[in-house]
């Protein structure tokens, strides 16, 4: 039984504020990191492709981690809940819009093996 989580939070910045919010998403990569269950924790920007023309926004974050009580400890870190509070929550914040979610690889109905 697989116990990920990916977790895709995508950010809609403010006009004029892509690179800034795109740069304090990147600061939190280094701490992200040395967290024990991150297996993945990367900020991506959208670009221009023919062959994948989609709508999003423009900002992603994608990251993997070893279980849920990983993710939701990271959640919780002083500097992941000063990054939401200043630049989501606040009026004054960069980014005008966020969308966080997370998913599990196991199928529905998932029988897994007791070990």
């Amino acid at each position: 039984m697989s116990q990920k989580i990916y977790c895709t939070a995508s950010f809609k910045p403010k006009p004029g504020k892509e690179e800034a919010v795109f740069k304090a998403l990147q600061a939190l990569e280094p701490n992200a990191h040395r967290e024990d269950a991150c297996l993945l924790y990367t900020v991506t920007r959208q670009i221009q492709n023919p062959f994948a023309e989609g709508e999003s926004y423009p900002i992603v974050f994608h990251e993997i981690w070893a279980n849920r009580e990983a993710f939701e400890a990271h959640c919780q870190r002083q500097e992941i809940q000063a990054f939401f509070a200043e630049n989501v929550e606040s009026p004054d914040g960069d980014i005008e819009d966020a969308n966080v979610c997370v998913y599990t690889d196991e199928p529905w109905n998932f029988d897994a093996p007791k070990v």
